[in-house]
């Protein structure tokens, strides 16, 4: 049974204010070769909300509710929270663990999918840290995927029907489900599971079940995606969700409430690309819109983060997992999650 000593809350980071963003952009996409307008264009989602991304303060949230969970649990860890693109930066919050004499440390991710950017690349950010950081680096150990476990799942279906109960009540009860989550390049999903395979679609489609069965009704429900990145050249998963609350009003759909469930806080993709361009397009269709909550800082989720260290510290525990995929493993085989960015 592993001894840990600390836990670390990994996430991506975000801009705190104007003369952070394009930094912050420049960062992201490295070695990518993007050009320099395409990044001013996405700056301007940032400058629409003063240049402050939500993330940074829903991680200092998140950790509140984890440490106080931890409290109430009797689960006696220091916590500490690096990001990969902002400040605090995973490598100095590493060092900083080392200067504390912290030796193993348990790691989550705030990433519930297996992907190269939701799953394997998270692994890379952690290693490149603990070897900018040198011999005094502790061991860090990342906890499994958790896209079909309660704690992720109820908030959803909670937060799901709160925001059906915001439609009109005359097409309420035959509101559609639309289910969103990051776009990424059809190669990357194609190599999320070992020896190739749609891990990350076949992951989603299962969250997305397991919230709509707990929402009840009779409501129909699809997948789509949101936030594409890449050039046109390149193929990405679809359909995009604006495009497709346009096909569901055409077949004549009425309301729709959408479920970012690729995400597990409100962040700018989900305040910028939901909140106002998915529900401009919805308004211009004529559909009633409604947008379900991520799970945040619900007590549940912040509740599974203790059940998941506790789960790593006790393996012969029956692990929490729902559906019919099982309890995701804790580490990654050498062939999993790979593909290009």
């Amino acid at each position: 049974m592993p001894a840990y000593d600390a836990f670390l809350l990994v996430s991506f980071g975000g801009p705190e204010g104007p003369d952070d963003v394009m930094p912050f952009l420049r960062n992201v996409t490295r070695g990518r070769a993007v050009p320099e307008e395409r990044l001013a264009a996405v700056a301007e989602h940032y400058y629409e909300f003063g240049g402050v991304s939500p993330i940074n303060q829903q991680c200092r949230d998140l950790l509140a509710a984890v440490r106080a969970d931890f409290t109430a649990s009797g689960l006696a860890l220091p916590v500490y929270w690096g990001n990969r693109n902002w400040s605090p930066y995973l490598a100095d919050t590493v060092r900083a663990m080392a200067d504390d004499g912290v030796r193993r440390a348990v790691a989550f991710v705030t990433s519930a999918y297996s992907s190269y950017s939701s799953c394997r690349q998270y692994l890379d950010d952690i290693e490149r840290a603990r070897a900018a950081v040198g011999p005094r680096a502790p061991r860090i150990d990342k906890l499994r995927r958790f896209f079909n476990h309660p704690g992720f799942i109820e908030p959803f279906a909670e937060h799901a029907r709160a925001a059906l109960a915001t439609l009109p009540e005359d097409v309420r009860e035959d509101a559609h489900l639309v289910f969103t989550a990051h776009s990424i390049p059809v190669a990357m999903a194609e190599a999320s599971g070992p020896s190739g395979g749609l891990r990350y679609v076949a992951e989603l489609t299962e969250a997305s079940r397991l919230i709509a069965e707990r929402v009840g009704g009779t409501h129909p429900w699809t997948l789509a995606y949101q936030s594409r990145s890449g050039p046109p050249s390149q193929p990405w998963l679809e359909p995009d969700v604006r495009d497709h609350l346009a096909e569901l009003a055409k077949s004549g759909t009425v309301a729709v409430a959408v479920i970012p469930v690729g995400f597990v806080s409100d962040h700018m993709e989900v305040r910028h690309d939901l909140d106002l361009e998915a529900a401009r397009t919805a308004d211009a269709l004529g559909l009633a819109f409604a947008r379900a909550a991520t799970p945040g800082t619900h007590p549940r989720f912040a509740s599974m983060i203790t059940e998941l260290v506790r789960e790593r510290l006790a393996p012969e525990a029956v692990p929490a997992a729902l559906g019919s995929m099982g309890r995701p493993s804790d580490t990654c085989p050498a062939e999993c999650c790979g593909g290009s960015r």
